[in-house]
């Protein structure tokens, strides 16, 4: 299996590390969907005992990036076009309505954290921390609101899409387009204009969706007219 592997016996939370390092590969693609999560093999390469890798895979499965079959252990999940859908229409509704709730009580914090963030993903080529930032500019905003139950729904959906949206990021022109518009939702999160930035908001993620599920398309179609 194909993961940064580390030695977490002397973590008090090999746990997270070995979830951290089983979800970036996911992400990443390194573990490719229908892959089987073998305990003892993640065990062995983290030094540490099946109980956190058995912890760690859990954790993957309540975020739908694995699933458990029975008798036959976990696997890499692949999400459906009806799937991926779903999960951007819900980024859609929830995250306006949380950019909605937070713009009247935003700071200054929150808006540099913001900015930060768009100019560290504006800069970098390296797929990972495109994931990392486009994640801190949204939630950085969002969490202005103080509703916590929202973040963690949130940062549930991101984690099924993160993946999904790497490759989206991934197609021409797909990373400066989303730069330009998260400057666009800053600059009108910054002016106070709450339903604009709802707006944008949900534009923001139904293209992003739309975009990812006509490159699927595109590659499922290109994929059948090799065979």
């Amino acid at each position: 299996m194909n993961f940064q592997a580390t030695d977490a016996s002397r973590s008090r939370s090999a746990a997270d590390i070995v979830h951290e390092a089983l979800r970036d590969a996911i992400v990443q693609g390194n573990l490719a969907s229908g892959v089987q999560l073998r305990q003892e093999e993640i065990a062995r390469a983290f030094n540490v005992s099946r109980i956190p890798v058995r912890e760690a895979i859990l954790r993957l499965e309540q975020q739908g990036l694995v699933e458990n079959r029975r008798y036959r252990g976990a696997f890499v999940t692949a999400l459906s076009t009806d799937e991926i859908d779903e999960v951007f229409r819900l980024r859609a509704l929830i995250e306006s309505d949380a950019i909605r709730h937070a713009v009247p009580r935003m700071t200054a914090t929150a808006l540099t954290e913001a900015r930060e963030a768009l100019e560290a993903f504006s800069r970098t080529s390296d797929p990972a921390q495109l994931m990392d930032q486009n994640r801190r500019f949204h939630c950085a905003l969002y969490a202005a609101g103080q509703q916590p139950v929202y973040m963690g729904v949130i940062n549930g959906l991101l984690d099924q899409s993160d993946r999904y949206l790497r490759a989206q990021l991934s197609l021409t022109q797909g990373q400066d387009r989303a730069a330009r518009e998260h400057l666009l939702i800053l600059d009108v999160v910054q002016s106070g204009d709450a339903e604009r930035a709802a707006d944008l908001t949900k534009a923001h993620v139904t293209e992003a969706g739309a975009a990812l599920l006509d490159y699927l398309g595109q590659e499922r179609g290109g994929q059948s007219g090799a065979r």
